[in-house]
């Protein structure tokens, strides 16, 4: 699949100085674009769209300093319809405007053009088992919290301190579903899984689709395929690399793509530092024939 990446990568190079062509990069790659953007963002650590952007003022920046074109025919060559956005896009990726940037010859900032390699370690073994399952709900409380890669969660830590021992109590008399217990519900916002995006937050229980609390609020959640991985480690470093290594390693390797869906939690004991055990669930499709065939 990586290979097949790499092309996807060359395709939307190839359109910087035009609209990128994401679902084109996506059949490229031989999956959806939802998946292609967000494989790329866990790969790459950033969302297509801010690598576009930076390749584009890279490049942009190069001519700008070249003096050959006005700045407008710059402007219009990489998309911009004024030189005023222009001028806000470039200032925003080089931290200087493009005409001082012209007159003084300034440093300016470069994103290489990126491409994606394998590196086998050898050292982690993913216990995985593919579901299906009919559509549920989710019932509890959510909470907007920022991502973040390493450590703690402040924002989310502090979410399911406020939701009290009642809130806990009425979820648990609610919860008839599997995952089983108390669980957490992460809900992407955009394609970004880079450190800071926001996302939907849940601590609930699943249930079925009709139940109903008028305390709690409802998530429901379609029917599909599910991955679920199974993890043991220290809380919470041991869950955030296999949140990592599932897109870094597992999709790549494996005949599925991501689909919309929340990506489900239940880890016992939710203890900093605890040795946990814990399920994570990704909703997931399988490729098509012809992607499996292409070695995707």
């Amino acid at each position: 699949m990586l290979d097949r990446l790499n092309e996807a990568l060359a395709h939307i190079e190839a359109g910087l100085d035009g609209e990128p062509d994401v679902a084109g990069a996506a059949r490229i790659a031989m999956t959806s674009e939802y998946h292609f953007r967000r494989l790329f963002s866990a790969l790459a650590g950033m969302p297509i769209s801010v690598y576009v952007r930076r390749r584009r003022m890279t490049l942009a920046g190069a001519e700008v300093l070249d003096g050959t074109r006005t700045l407008l025919d710059v402007a219009v060559r990489y998309g911009y319809g004024s030189g005023e956005a222009f001028a806000r896009a470039f200032r925003a990726v080089h931290g200087i405007g493009p005409g001082e940037a012209r007159r003084t010859g300034a440093a300016l900032t470069a994103q290489p053009r990126m491409s994606f390699r394998v590196v086998v370690e050898g050292s982690t073994t993913m216990r995985y088992r593919i579901v299906e399952k009919e559509a549920f709900r989710i019932v509890g409380r959510k909470a907007r919290v920022p991502l973040v890669h390493e450590g703690v969660n402040a924002a989310a830590l502090a979410h399911v301190e406020s939701l009290g021992e009642q809130a806990i109590l009425r979820m648990k008399e609610l919860g008839d579903g599997d995952p089983a217990g108390v669980l957490s519900a992460t809900v992407h916002l955009s394609d970004s899984r880079e450190e800071g995006a926001e996302v939907d937050y849940w601590i609930g229980v699943a249930t079925g689709p009709g139940v109903t609390a008028e305390e709690l609020e409802a998530l429901d959640v379609a029917a599909g395929t599910w991955a679920v991985f199974e993890n043991h480690g220290p809380y919470p470093s041991a869950l955030q690399w296999l949140w990592r290594d599932v897109f870094t390693q597992w999709f790549p390797s494996n005949p599925y793509e991501s689909r919309p869906g929340p990506e489900l939690l239940r880890t016992r004991p939710v203890e900093i530092g605890a040795e946990t055990d814990s399920e994570l669930w990704i909703p997931v499709a399988r490729l098509s024939g012809d992607a499996r065939s292409a070695g995707v």
